[in-house]
């Protein structure tokens, strides 16, 4: 869905200054809208007159939330002065004005930047409306372009410290048109997200009604793509988030947790520094977030365990090397304290601050930390039992501090209390168990921490391991003509075609070693599609069938009309049947928009390729069976050709000019 533009402006004909009616309808559907489209907006405006005290509240709540409003200024029209005043308390950005012909300029905006458009005889004058619709585009794209770079209200410009109200806190009580299509959309980010259907967050989130939505769904799909171990696509959508909201804390510290992940990975070529700079940058702008402070410690707690947990060593060795690296500790433990500090109740920050402080006094006899490890222990007990419903986290970490302090009894005792409220998530059981294994490493309080040891190892034995979810090998994207109607003028794909098509799928499949490992996406049209799908039903390929229409639209629109439409139609449900995934109908899964929103054909194709990339970028495999044009329509495969080779150039061409 495009980004919004409002239009504030005068309706119908008014009299200008010197007494010409302008007509501003005109000026709007002649001049403002094509200019506000080409620039790659929406346009909003109003369809009847406003008067003081009755602004209407779907438009008044666009006039908030839209990514850009444009005011025209060419009269003294009281709604427009007060639905700029409006935008400028309320938005620091996104404001373009603009005027016909005056013969004076308004005090309070006498300096601002405005376009100047032409007139005559009180409409757009045809010898320069081309040049003034250019002019309004470039200027729109520059003003988006330059969106936190440059304030565009006055009173964000001589308030510098005044900070702009929440978006979600915009909400108007009565503007259920524009609520209720956002509720909506919310929703199903959220049913999407709940059933790791990462392609359709990925999709929703451009569609989401102006930019504060998608970068809330920007950073949800980013989530679910970090969650998902997609560390380089999570990070594309994380940073398209902070397109929107460069300064969005949860945005910052995900990018942060993506950098981090990457950098580990030889191929991701990101410097461990890098990760270190982005969260220094962060605390310049929330220095008191805990958070962020503990993401800051983990880095140098890492970078110190990768320093002397290697494989073959003794535990002499890895204590010596331990101790060596006593400067990386250090950095690590300021860093949690800090985190501590900011918040007493981060207890998570609290115990790892006072393990290392323990483990730093073990390895080095240093007892500079010893008085105040001896002081915060008391501070973590009492955040951690103090905490309001008990979780799993809090009682593991009274646990933690058994293990620093306590006996192998108390240990015991205190890390089954925990295990009793972990509601047997494996996962949880297992972190707990990893930070024992490196205290085990270290010879630190041997006996204590072979009871805790112990204990989680029983009580992981009580459980069974989670399945790990499946995932693709490789992921095969198809698309492909269909089956030629029965009407078609100029054959390009007839029915006795088929076989040698269905041939070359299949050849293709071999080339790239299809096998029971592999997902298949396409939709499942006569032709291409069920040949493609029955193909990797052969090689044991799981197979997903997603399409732009509930089935039997679907099945009417892309089957039935083919040439020998109803022999398709029966293929289609035989491949069905074989099928471990019901097909999934796109209005069901997106929702349903207009075809002048979005075409059905081009939004299926991205929710197709979307859902490929979520498995892995590298991982995607594109076969296409066309013959190079455009086609009939929007969408088809060269629409879909165009969109995968902006990702990845893993392209199959099975091009049917030279297979008949």
């Amino acid at each position: 869905m495009k980004p919004h533009a409002f239009v504030a402006m005068p309706f119908g004909k008014k009299p200008g200054h010197d007494g010409t009616l302008i007509d501003f309808n005109t000026i709007y559907t002649d001049l403002l809208k094509p200019a506000i489209e080409a620039a790659g907006l929406a346009a909003f405006r109003a369809n009847e007159e406003q008067v003081a005290g009755d602004i209407k509240t779907d438009r008044f709540q666009e006039l908030l939330i839209a990514d850009l409003v444009v005011a025209d200024l060419t009269l003294d029209n009281p709604n427009v002065w007060y639905e700029l005043g409006v935008r400028h308390a309320l938005r620091a950005h996104g404001l373009v004005l603009i005027q016909g012909s005056r013969d004076k300029q308004p005090f309070d905006i006498y300096t601002d930047s405005k376009l100047n458009y032409s007139l005559k005889d009180g409409l757009p004058d045809p010898a320069t409306l081309e040049n003034d619709k250019k002019a309004l585009t470039e200027m729109i794209i520059a003003t988006l372009a330059s969106w936190h770079s440059r304030k565009t209200s006055p009173v964000y410009q001589l308030l510098p410290n005044l900070q702009e109200p929440q978006w979600q806190s915009l909400r108007i009580r009565d503007a259920f048109g524009f609520w209720d299509a956002y509720d909506a959309w919310t929703e199903r980010i959220e049913l999407a997200r709940k059933n790791d259907h990462i392609g359709d967050l990925l999709v929703l989130a451009e569609e989401a009604p102006v930019a504060a939505f998608r970068a809330e769904a920007y950073f949800k799909a980013g989530v679910s793509l970090r969650k998902a171990e997609r560390f380089d696509f999570a990070l594309e959508q994380i940073e398209a988030g902070l397109v929107v909201e460069p300064d969005n804390l949860i945005g910052l510290q995900e990018k942060g947790i993506c950098l981090q992940r990457l950098a580990g990975q030889d191929k991701a070529n990101i410097p461990p520094y890098e990760v270190r700079l982005h969260y220094i940058s962060m605390l310049k702008i929330y220095p008191n977030d805990p958070e962020t402070w503990a993401l800051l410690a983990r880095i140098d707690k890492d970078a110190w365990i990768q320093l002397w947990q290697q494989p073959g060593r003794t535990p002499e060795q890895m204590c010596n090397d331990a101790a060596n690296a006593d400067a990386r500790l250090r950095a690590a433990i300021e860093s949690y304290r800090q985190a501590f500090r900011r918040n007493p109740g981060h207890y998570c920050s609290g115990i790892n601050t006072l393990t290392l402080m323990h483990v730093f006094l073990f390895l080095t006899g240093d007892t500079r930390f010893f008085l105040e490890a001896k002081s915060m222990a008391g501070a973590v007990r009492y955040a951690a039992e103090y905490e309001p419903g008990q979780s799993f986290l809090s009682k593991a970490t009274l646990g933690d501090l058994e293990v620093l302090l306590g006996t192998p009894e108390t240990v015991a005792s205190a890390y089954n209390e925990a295990i009793s409220k972990s509601e047997n998530d494996w996962f949880a059981l297992k972190s707990t168990l990893s930070q024992l294994y490196l205290l085990k490493d270290l010879g630190f309080r041997p006996e204590v921490v072979a009871a805790g040891i112990t204990t989680f190892e029983q009580a992981l034995a009580r459980l069974n391991k989670p399945e790990e979810k499946w995932q693709p090998r490789q992921v095969f994207l198809f698309s492909g003509h269909m089956i030629d109607a029965t009407d078609r003028a100029t054959p390009r794909f007839p029915n006795d075609k088929a076989d040698i098509a269905a041939e070359k799928i299949a050849d293709a499949l071999a080339a790239l070693g299809a096998s029971e490992d592999d997902l298949a996406l396409t939709q499942g049209a006569a032709g291409g599609d069920i040949l493609f799908a029955e193909a990797c039903a052969k090689f044991g390929v799981r197979i997903q069938l997603l399409q732009p229409f509930p089935e039997a639209e679907f099945i009417h629109r892309s089957i039935l009309s083919s040439e020998q439409g109803e022999s398709w139609r029966l293929r289609y449900f035989a491949l069905k049947a074989q099928l471990r995934n019901f097909p999934r109908s796109m209005p069901d899964a997106l929702g349903n928009i207009t075809e002048e929103e979005m075409n059905p054909y081009e939004r299926c194709n991205l929710w197709l390729l979307n859902t490929a990339l979520a498995c892995g970028i590298e991982k995607v495999h594109f076969i296409c069976l066309w013959n190079g044009g455009d086609a009939d329509g929007r969408g088809g495969t060269a629409h879909m050709y165009r969109e995968v080779n902006k990702r990845t150039g893993q392209v199959t061409w099975l091009d049917t000019r030279k297979l008949w």
